[in-house]
C-alpha cells in the first residue's frame, strides 16, 4: 500500500472501531481511557487504533502534564470527501444521461404502440 494521504485516510476509515473513535472525537477531545470505555477491547488495542488514526492525520494528540487528549483533525476527511464528490458528480451525470436515454426509448416505444 502506498503512503499517500488519501490511501491512509481510507485505510483508517475501513475499521468500525476507528470510525467510532472518530465519531466520539467529533464531540470533543478525549483521553485514551475515555475513548476505550465503550469498547470491549484492551486499552493497548485502542492505542493501536489511535496510532493508525494519528499516522493518517485524522487525529492529533496534545500534552497537558499527564493528560494527553486526542482531537479530531478534519483536513484528511475533507480531502476524502472532495475526492468522493468528484466521482459522485461524474456518476450523477452518467445516470442523468442514462435516464434521458431510457426516457427517449420509452417515448419511442409508446409512439410505436399507438401506430
Amino acid at each position: 500500500m502506498t503512503d499517500d494521504q488519501l490511501s491512509l485516510t481510507f485505510a483508517a476509515l475501513a475499521d468500525p472501531t476507528r470510525r467510532a473513535i472518530l465519531a466520539r472525537l467529533s464531540t470533543g477531545e478525549a483521553t485514551v481511557n475515555e475513548l476505550a470505555e465503550p469498547f470491549s477491547i484492551s486499552i493497548q488495542a485502542v492505542s493501536k487504533h489511535l496510532k493508525l488514526l494519528e499516522r493518517a492525520g485524522l487525529i492529533s494528540r496534545g500534552r497537558d502534564a499527564q493528560w494527553r487528549p486526542c482531537r479530531l483533525e478534519t483536513a484528511p476527511l475533507e480531502t476524502a470527501s472532495d475526492w468522493i464528490q468528484r466521482y459522485r458528480e461524474d456518476w450523477r451525470d452518467r445516470f442523468d444521461r442514462l435516464d434521458q436515454e431510457i426516457q427517449t426509448i420509452q417515448r419511442r416505444e409508446k409512439g410505436e404502440d399507438h401506430e
